[in-house]
């Protein structure tokens, strides 16, 4: 059996780390565009300028974009390294990558619309047409190769004018222009786009705190449950509206995979596991697929002390009315969870926990376990039973370029074989598997750690840690295979 006739095989990006021409074509500012390069060893920083006009430059806060106490405002310094400002450049090479691509042989190509782009302060009265035209030229692009676009309409990129003047989505102003920026995307882009998905890894906003939050507060926690559910809202009125404007839409949530594991057969760990699921994972999805707050929702503003959360009646009908039409997620690895005392952790680029000894880990501290997307993969569909993508899974390497350009990455392929497997044996029991989309389908900047080193791509893109490179694009082995596996529709894993 395995996957269905027309299952879209695909690859993805997000425009902050691969798009580049962060000040062309009219576009304003965010976030990314004042984080620094790091490693995995050295935290990014955002740079910022005081109210008494000091630059200062601060380890990033992940999925939190509020200026730090005392800022008055973000600031590009003197000195340090912002990858994101270039990435790997689509916006000067869109037609040349839609055609490797297609070369490829991709039913579907997973992007980000830069909001800033189509808004570049989050407030204007009109949107900015030359951002508009750039994407509906990308669009057409890939319609010309019958390449499906499936679109993130936020992928960590809220305007820099509205974080500072509004906080990190601690205002319910921040509704109404996500609205009207999808009102306008929904609108430019019908017939070109389909496939739409609201906010990327909307549960990341909750899950790294838990993970790497040792001294969070309870207010800290009311801050990004505030977060989440103004985004809950503008969710669910966006898909309403998406369907009003084009009812041949389908709009998805999009969840960063949280998946954990209990560390032993204690019932302690297993009550905890599933607390902690529910804390990162379900929390989000059951509100976006359910249209409402499950029961345990309860227990988790009780331990975090929160009594209060802005949440009116019109908000929970807006959420029953605006439910997606399929659950998309990442999946990168596993974590575990215990409540007993242990030595033997792992910690790497947004990963930390206890070690599974059943498994073993990227150079980045990734556990890698193809049979967790399976596992993961039912249980969701059990629980939603709508159809499901998979839109990022891939792995981080170092690629070597060998003397005659070649690119031998046998470590990619082996990595993605036995998830394509597991897909597929999930297929088999039942799982209606839409789409894969693997990440960083072509070589781009590094979320976590601003790096290039860290590569996933099958096509190379000659660009390094320290800016330089001419960002030529060449196939990798894993190119040709990938291609190979497509046109089989996944039986063809050799």
């Amino acid at each position: 059996m395995g996957f269905k006739e027309g299952f879209f095989w695909g690859g993805a990006t997000a425009a902050n780390q691969y798009e580049g021409g962060w000040n062309e074509g009219g576009r304003g500012p965010a976030l990314t565009d004042f984080t620094t390069g790091g490693s995995v060893k050295e935290s990014r920083k955002v740079t910022w300028i005081d109210k008494e006009g000091k630059a200062h430059a601060t380890p990033q806060v992940h999925f939190d974009d509020a200026l730090p106490e005392g800022g008055d405002h973000y600031a590009c310094l003197d000195g340090y390294l912002y990858p994101n400002h270039e990435g790997t450049d689509f916006y000067h090479h869109y037609k040349e990558d839609i055609k490797l691509f297609a070369d490829m042989g991709f039913k579907m190509f997973r992007m980000s619309i830069s909001w800033s782009r189509i808004y570049p302060r989050g407030d204007e009265e009109q949107p900015n047409q030359e951002g508009i035209e750039f994407y509906r030229n990308v669009f057409k692009e890939l319609r010309k190769y019958n390449i499906e676009p499936l679109v993130t309409i936020h992928h960590f990129d809220t305007p820099i004018y509205l974080v500072e003047k509004y906080g990190d989505w601690q205002d319910r102003i921040y509704i109404d222009y996500f609205v009207k920026y999808c009102k306008t995307v929904f609108t430019e882009y019908k017939g070109l786009v389909k496939y739409w998905l609201t906010f990327n890894e909307i549960n990341n906003t909750l899950n790294v705190i838990n993970m790497f939050g040792n001294g969070t507060t309870d207010e800290d926690y009311k801050k990004r449950l505030t977060h989440l559910h103004y985004q809950f809202v503008a969710s669910a009125k966006a898909v309403k509206l998406g369907h009003e404007i084009d009812p041949e839409n389908k709009i998805g949530c999009m969840l960063g995979g949280a998946i954990t594991y209990p560390h032993t057969c204690d019932p302690k760990d297993v009550l905890l596991n599933q607390q902690t699921m529910e804390e990162n994972f379900w929390y989000c999805g059951d509100v976006q697929c359910f249209g409402s707050y499950s029961p345990y929702a309860k227990r988790i503003w009780r331990e975090h002390n929160i009594t209060d959360l802005d949440i009116t009646e019109e908000d929970l009908k807006v959420l029953k009315e605006g439910t997606v039409d399929m659950f998309t997620y990442s999946y990168y690895m596993t974590n575990n969870v215990t409540t007993h005392e242990t030595d033997d952790t792992v910690q790497g680029n947004f990963a930390a926990g206890i070690r599974n000894p059943y498994l073993t880990y990227s150079d980045w501290g990734w556990a890698l376990d193809p049979l967790g997307l399976q596992y993961s993969l039912e249980k969701i569909y059990d629980r939603y039973r709508i159809p499901l993508m998979v839109v990022e899974n891939g792995l981080g390497a170092y690629d070597t370029v060998e003397e005659d350009g070649s690119i031998h990455d046998d470590y990619r392929i082996d990595y993605y074989r036995p998830h394509i497997e597991a897909m597929s044996a999930a297929c088999d029991n039942g799982v209606d598997l839409i789409a894969y989309t693997t990440w960083g389908c072509i070589d781009l900047v590094s979320a976590g750690t601003g790096e290039m080193r860290k590569r996933y791509g099958f096509i190379y893109v000659d660009k390094h840690d320290d800016g330089t490179g001419d960002l030529s694009r060449r196939p990798k082995d894993s190119f040709y295979w990938y291609k190979k596996v497509i046109e089989s529709n996944g039986t063809d894993l050799d």
